[in-house]
């Protein structure tokens, strides 16, 4: 199952690429989406039309996107938020199913702990994905989410397995 993870975010939108299978999972390719433009609604199409080149060169299986929250600054959540859209919109119009993951899911998940700091995020991804060349810290986001995400469909896919083997 190849997966793709994204770290929403307006000026640069993390990305990072595995291939889980059979419990192992092996890094593809990761990077950082840079938008270009003055105002917004060019920013957000330069956003739109990385990601999709990146869907289509990458074919992944499902995706999954960090959850927003809301912070202090009203107008930076918003214009996050419309950033997260575009991280949702790219891979549902490719056909995929998109998971959603809170950040502290996601610290939990790769961590142990819900509320890791960046470097320890970026050492676990770097200590599961050895050999990786990361492309900083939004890619490295991305790819924990992907780990995350693989885990959690991995963890679904056992459990609705010892379910029907428990009913027959």
């Amino acid at each position: 199952m190849r997966v793709l993870g994204i770290d929403p975010g307006l000026r640069m939108m993390g990305w990072g690429v595995i291939e889980a299978e059979n419990g192992r999972i092996a890094h593809v390719a990761n990077g950082v989406c840079r938008s270009e433009g003055d105002d917004l609604a060019v920013r957000l199409l330069s956003l739109f039309s990385q990601l999709t080149e990146i869907v289509a060169q990458y074919a992944p299986a499902t995706a999954a996107v960090e959850q927003t929250f809301v912070n202090k600054d009203g107008a930076g959540t918003l214009k996050l938020g419309q950033a997260r859209g575009i991280a949702m919109l790219v891979p549902a119009q490719a056909g995929l199913s998109i998971g959603e993951y809170a950040p502290n899911t996601v610290k939990k998940t790769i961590v142990g702990v819900g509320h890791a700091e960046k470097q320890q995020i970026d050492h676990m991804v770097r200590l599961q994905l050895s050999g990786a060349k990361i492309a900083g810290p939004d890619a490295a986001d991305a790819l924990a989410i992907a780990l995350c995400h693989a885990h959690h469909v991995q963890s679904a896919g056992r459990l609705s397995a010892a379910i029907r083997r428990g009913a027959a």
